[in-house]
């Protein structure tokens, strides 16, 4: 089974940055999609990024989009999550996935990272 390791996080001010980085312990499937999600306090898990095996589609949330980036490194099977200028928020755990289609929907995500905690104070 495949094991997904999250580094990276923890406590950030108004308008600075954190970057999260997950690890595969192996490739899930040929052409897999990373996705990163965040939950907050009292909500539901929502999507944040993901990203295409080639990096050729890549979408954002709206209320991430121009701050966070995500990009991949398939040939360390890893991905990671830059984020800027961050907001109050953005405080959540944080979670990468991996999916082995399109990664459409978060049920299409099998292999979790262990999550890891980010905190944005003023």
């Amino acid at each position: 089974q495949v094991q997904v390791v999250q580094s990276g996080g923890g406590l950030a001010q108004v308008g600075g940055s954190l970057r999260l980085s997950c690890a595969a312990s192996a490739r899930p499937s040929p052409a897999f999609v990373w996705g990163w999600f965040r939950q907050a306090p009292g909500k539901e898990r929502e999507a944040v990024a993901s990203i295409s095996w080639s990096g050729g589609n890549i979408a954002y949330s709206d209320s991430v989009k121009g701050r966070f980036t995500i990009s991949r490194d398939n040939a360390a099977n890893t991905v990671y999550l830059q984020m800027n200028s961050l907001k109050s928020e953005d405080t959540a755990v944080y979670y990468c996935a991996t999916a082995p289609g399109m990664g459409y929907n978060i049920d299409e995500y099998d292999n979790w990272g262990q999550g890891t905690q980010v905190t944005v104070s003023s």
